[in-house]
Formats: C-alpha cells, structure tokens, sequence
C-alpha cells in the first residue's frame, strides 16, 4: 500500500531532494474524487538554473563513462522498475485516475524502455567509408548531444518520462525533467529509484513548476541546453520551437493526434471491435495515439455501432486505483467541460448518441463511455484531439473516400487499418498520412519501435534505434592513411 507522507514531494537536483525557492507548493489531486492528495515543491527559474547547473556540471563524467557501465546501470532502472510495478502502478492510479490495469501496463510499457535501450547503449557505433574521390577516409562517430530538457505530460505520467530518460542516458546524456503538475508524484517516485539503480548524481534532475512557461524558457535560453524533447499539443509544441529556435537547441516533438480507425468492408468485424476497444479506451481515451474518428464502410456502419456501443456501455466507471474499474476519470473539469462541449455541439448538429453522452451526476471527472453516430464532418469533433471516452462514426464508400477522409486533418500521428486483405492493408496503409499505421491492431507503441508523426503531429522518433540517435551528434572526420 501507498504511504502518501513518504513520497517524494521536492524537487530532485543532482541527487538530492531540495525545496523549490518558492513557499507556496503545488497541490495535488486524485481525479476520482476531486480531493487534494498532498503537495509538491514549486521550481522558480532560479531552481530551474540549479537544476541544468547539475546536469552540466555532470556531463562529461557520464559522457565518458563506457558504455557497458551505462548500460548495467539502464538495465537495473529497468529491474527496480519491474520490482515496484504495483506501488508504481497504484500511484499513477491515484495522481491520474486511469484504471489500475492500466496503470499496471503503463509500468510494465515504462520499465521497457530501459531494457531496449541498456541493450542499445553498447552499440552506438559509427560509420567508415572511402569518398568517392579515393581522396580520403570518411569517418562518422556519434557523440552524446549534451545537456537535455525533457518535458512530459500527465497522461502517461511513467511512460512518457522514461521514453526520453532512458535513450538520452543510453547516448550519454543527462537531463533535467519537468513532469507535469498534475501528475508529479510519479515522476518523483522514478527518480529515486533512479538513484537506487545506480545513476550518478545530476545526471537525471526533475523540478515541478506552477509557471511552466518563464521556467522552461529560462533553461531553453541557456546555451549549455542542447536538446528538447517535448510530448504534448501541437499549440504548446509550436512556442516550445520558437523558443528553442534562439540557441537553435535540437528538438523533439511528439505532438497531437487526431488517428483515424478505417474498417474495410471486408474486415473481420470481430477483431475490429477489439482493436477499437484497444486503441479507444487505453488509459479512457486520454492518449495522443487514441482512436478518434471511427471510419466505417456504409455496409457494416450499423454492425459495427451496435456491438461497439455495447462494449462501451458495459465498462464499469469507478476509481483509478480499485481493481474493478474499467473505465476511471478524466484528469480535470476543464477536461470534462471540452469532451462535453465537443459532443454536444456534433449533436446539435445532427449526430446520434448511441450510448453514453453525459457526464456522471457524482464527485469526481467522469464522462460516461459514449458512442455518437451520423457525425457531421463539419463538427468540432471530427477535427480536434478528443482526449475522452468518445467513439464519434462516420461512413465511407470506397477505399479512395477512405483515405480522402482518413487524411482529412493537420495531424499525423498514427492511423488504425482493418481488413481481411493483407495486399488492401498494406497499399491503403502506404496512402495513410501518419508516422504509424496498426495494421489489423488496436496497438502500435512499442519500445523496440520508432514512435512519431507527420505533419502537426510532431518532429523526430522515439523508441527504436532511432530514439537514441535523437541524443547523439554525428561527427564526420575525414582522413587517409
């Protein structure tokens, strides 16, 4: 069980828990009930300068340590990780209000990343060519890109954190984190048991700031930070560029969504409602990746409806950290005032609930599982990130109207795809404008592969090789001998 008075509640700066400079802290809350569960220490810019101070003054030890070293340590975050799934698990439940399983497979997703990349680590290796001419040796190393800030969110507060912190330690970075605040304790929590797996002091350093803007700006103007990896909106993700773009800092996006899940009219319509069931209600639709405009063929829309509608209405909605939820809270009212305004708007402009549609008459930020269907293509919802339990549906006719409308909006992120016809898949998934495409799956995240979008939806991969490369500089030497 969870000791709420033994978390880690400072801010954590080259090894050691520190009070922010501000005495006012920030307070945080359990979505499921509304009721505050403790508070944490509020970063200034100066904490936020002592913060990259650390990371600085750490850099070269860690940069130099080889990387074999690097990769035990990586592979032990990973076994602390793994030893403390069920505390972990139930403090994301608690600060995040997603269901405990959940929360148990966000864990087991999060402690992945170290393994994947203790395992890359000892191979980041370099080039050796001859140039054309035969003038001379063409000789690429890749080096540590340097001080990095990583700037998660709040829906994946465990994953979303080791998915940065993970590839920069294993290309030999160190790094300053700024969790969210609505979900820090997790955040905290990991770093600890950084420490305890063995990463030196300052190489991991997290702060929590109530002024996330003038804290973050103050660390992308130091030009000892040489790298940004951001996940969250596409609106916050475009100032972040702004800003970076004064030290021309590196930069990582990995922004909104707005995934589209086509049903082929020869797709199995058994797996398809699994897959959406997946890609809709992970985490209760709180995720960039989630499915967010169900695009079905005109020949099994109603099949298709009825039994989605179905499995939504059969969810249990309760409290994050109880074992018989299904579906837990959204994270806050403003949350649950957009998810509102977004389905009433599309039914004042003739869509139909199916199932759901209301916000729950009780304490807590939940939104009742809701399918609407004759959504207008007009409507909000058809062209903003949801970020709620909402399954909007709309028809095609053909494949060419398929894509036409799956390809419809500025993002990018990833795209679901069902059919029987694994040549069908595989042109349409080609056509589909988005970094990834689940091709007859509800699921594309995975450590060993390259996350990302296209267009609004974000700037470089992580996870894969791709994702530790995103931390390094290649150096290019030429020479003969």
């Amino acid at each position: 069980m969870l000791d709420i008075n033994n978390l880690p509640k400072n801010l954590f700066i080259s090894g050691k828990w520190v009070s922010g400079e501000r005495d006012t802290p920030i307070a945080v809350f359990d979505p499921s009930t509304e009721e505050q569960i403790t508070t944490v220490a509020d970063a200034s810019e100066a904490d936020a300068t002592r913060a990259v101070d650390a990371a600085a003054g750490a850099a070269s030890g860690w940069a130099a340590t080889p990387a074999r070293e690097r990769a035990e340590i990586l592979r032990r975050c990973f076994e602390v990780m793994t030893r403390d799934a069920d505390r972990l698990a139930e403090l994301i439940s608690l600060e995040n209000g997603k269901s405990l399983r959940d929360a148990k497979s966000e864990i087991a997703y999060s402690a992945e990343f170290f393994r994947w990349f203790a395992e890359e680590t000892v191979r980041g290796t370099g080039e050796l060519g001859v140039a054309p001419s035969g003038a001379n040796r063409i000789m690429v190393q890749y080096q540590p890109i340097g001080v990095s800030v990583l700037i998660t969110p709040w829906n994946f507060p465990a994953a979303m954190a080791t998915r940065k912190i993970a590839p920069a330690l294993a290309a030999g970075c160190t790094c300053v984190l700024k969790p969210a605040t609505e979900t820090p304790l997790t955040a905290y929590a990991l770093a600890e048991l950084f420490g305890e797996a063995g990463v030196p002091d300052g190489v991991v350093n997290v702060i929590t700031s109530s002024t996330t803007a003038p804290v973050v700006n103050t660390m992308l103007n130091d030009s000892r930070v040489r790298k940004l990896s951001f996940t969250g909106s596409t609106e916050v993700g475009r100032v972040l560029l702004r800003q970076a773009a004064n030290q021309v800092i590196h930069s990582s996006m990995e922004l909104g969504g707005n995934a589209p899940f086509v049903v082929c009219a020869d797709a199995d319509l058994d797996e398809a409602i699994e897959g959406a069931m997946i890609a809709k209600m992970r985490n209760g639709g709180e995720a960039c990746t989630a499915a967010n405009r169900f695009i079905v063929h005109e020949s099994l829309a109603e099949a298709f409806t009825t039994r989605l509608a179905e499995r939504m209405s059969a969810l249990r909605i309760g409290q994050g950290t109880s074992p018989e939820t299904d579906c837990g809270p959204l994270i806050n009212e403003k949350t649950v005032l957009k998810v509102k305004a977004l389905v009433d708007e599309a039914v004042e402009k003739g869509a139909r609930v199916v199932c759901g549609g209301k916000r729950l008459d009780q304490p807590g930020f939940y939104y009742a599982p809701t399918v609407i269907s004759n959504v207008p293509t007009e409507t909000r919802i058809a062209r903003e990130e949801i970020f709620g339990p909402v399954a909007p549906i709309y028809t095609f006719q053909d494949d060419a109207d398929a894509i036409a409308r799956a390809n419809d909006t500025e993002y990018g992120l990833v795209a679901y795809l069902y059919t029987s016809d694994l040549s069908r898949g595989l042109k349409l998934s080609e056509q589909l404008e988005a970094g990834m495409v689940a091709l007859n799956r509800g699921l594309v995240s995975d450590p060993a592969a390259p996350f990302g979008g296209v267009k609004q939806s974000g700037l470089g991969r992580e996870g894969a090789h791709h994702g530790m490369l995103e931390f390094m500089e290649a150096k290019y030497v030429a020479t003969n001998w």
